[in-house]
């Protein structure tokens, strides 16, 4: 089912790779950048404003999808891509964290997870097949194997458990998506994308020994990406690089490696240094929504007083459409009104802020001196350091 889906490191610089992730909908270079959409949509901001802004790819989420409008719906209509409008490169999660993150109104078993819909309270089921099924009916370019998502803190046994059952449940949802692909018949529904791809994921929360036993056997069913879940939950920063950096080097070089829901700009350089090529996080729009801005100096609360007289641009060393226009001034004024537009000025800020850092961090691999970018990365940004108002 993957024809037409490709990925290669075109350049190595340290653990840093630079690479081409061909899809049926078109090229991302990696290291790259996924926008949310969790519904279809990146909220506050069109298509047009994300192409504008050269996004190669977004991400959608197939549990929301499904509880509404629904894949078959999705299909009828000719895939997400053509539903929604979009013809690059679209992702979509199987929901395993959206499953994890309902808390007690889900229950788990061997066979999958049966939850409570947010929208009317129905109780729904997913299961390893139909996550793959509904994503197959949405047809993205990449479709995410079910799997669970544990919590931290959270005992090694638990995570144990939790890490094998996810193993088990990747057999299952391989096998399904294999047996699609040379049957399409086998779907009770319409394949929307034939060169459609699956990754797998790697679990075990911040244990060594059970993200080398998960690295292995999901490797061993042959993805054609293999992503690293169960981060950014809660665990210390630096426990986060120590087990991407214990993962990547158990992971094959050549698959795309896809480091889930991390955001944070410092931490998108730092794994970047440990050898990840992909990334998604709602942290730039939903930042953006509410009143922060991040800029090379760290981020920005545009909702503070002492903007209210600010004439400057959000950043001086920004070239988007907000930063060229608007000050900081006025983008205070929009928030504190509760203009819409603040929201979309905002939101076209900060992914421009990140789509260029990955682009600077793609071009410092390619031309051998990543290491002088991160440090200099790091001179400027901090996450918890307020910028004086003098700073630029």
């Amino acid at each position: 089912m993957s024809e037409g889906f490709s990925f290669r490191v075109t350049h190595r610089d340290g653990g840093a790779r630079a690479g081409e992730l061909q899809t049926p909908h078109g090229l991302v270079r990696t290291p790259a950048f996924a926008p949310v959409g969790t519904r279809g949509a990146v909220k506050a901001v069109t298509h047009r404003d994300l192409l504008g802004l050269g996004a190669e790819m977004i991400l959608a989420n197939a549990y929301h999808l499904h509880l509404r409008p629904g894949a078959a719906l999705v299909a009828r209509a000719g895939g997400l891509h053509r539903f929604i409008g979009w013809d690059r490169p679209i992702l979509t999660d199987s929901g395993g964290y959206q499953v994890f993150s309902l808390g007690d109104r889900r229950t788990i078993d061997e066979d999958g997870v049966s939850f409570r819909s947010h929208l009317d309270g129905r109780l729904q089921r997913l299961t390893p097949e139909s996550a793959t099924d509904i994503q197959v009916q949405l047809g993205a370019d990449i479709a995410m194997v079910f799997d669970e998502c544990t919590s931290y803190p959270v005992s090694e046994d638990q995570a144990r458990d939790s890490m094998e059952r996810t193993v088990r449940w990747a057999h299952r949802g391989r096998e399904r998506f294999l047996a699609i692909a040379g049957d399409p018949c086998a779907l009770d529904g319409e394949v929307t994308n034939p060169g459609q791809a699956q990754f797998g994921i790697v679990q075990g929360s911040v244990y060594g020994r059970l993200r080398e036993q998960s690295a292995r056997d999901t490797v061993a069913l042959g993805f054609e990406g293999i992503a690293i879940g169960g981060l950014s939950v809660g665990e210390p920063v630096e426990v986060m690089y120590d087990v991407v950096a214990a993962t990547t080097v158990m992971l094959p070089d050549d698959r795309v490696r896809y480091l889930m829901g991390t955001g944070m700009p410092d931490d998108l350089v730092e794994c970047v240094a440990r050898g990840v090529d992909l990334f998604d996080c709602v942290l730039p729009t939903r930042n953006a929504r509410n009143g922060q801005l991040f800029t090379r100096a760290g981020p920005l609360s545009i909702k503070q007083a002492r903007f209210a007289e600010d004439p400057r641009p959000p950043d001086p060393d920004c070239g988007c459409y907000t930063c060229r226009r608007f000050s900081r001034a006025y983008l205070r004024y929009l928030f504190v009104a509760g203009e819409m537009m603040a929201g979309t000025l905002n939101t076209l800020h900060n992914i421009h802020f990140y789509l260029d850092t990955m682009r600077r961090m793609r071009e410092a691999v390619m031309i051998g001196s990543f290491e002088t970018f991160r440090q200099r990365f790091h001179e400027t940004f901090s996450r918890h350091r307020r910028p004086p108002l003098d700073i630029f």
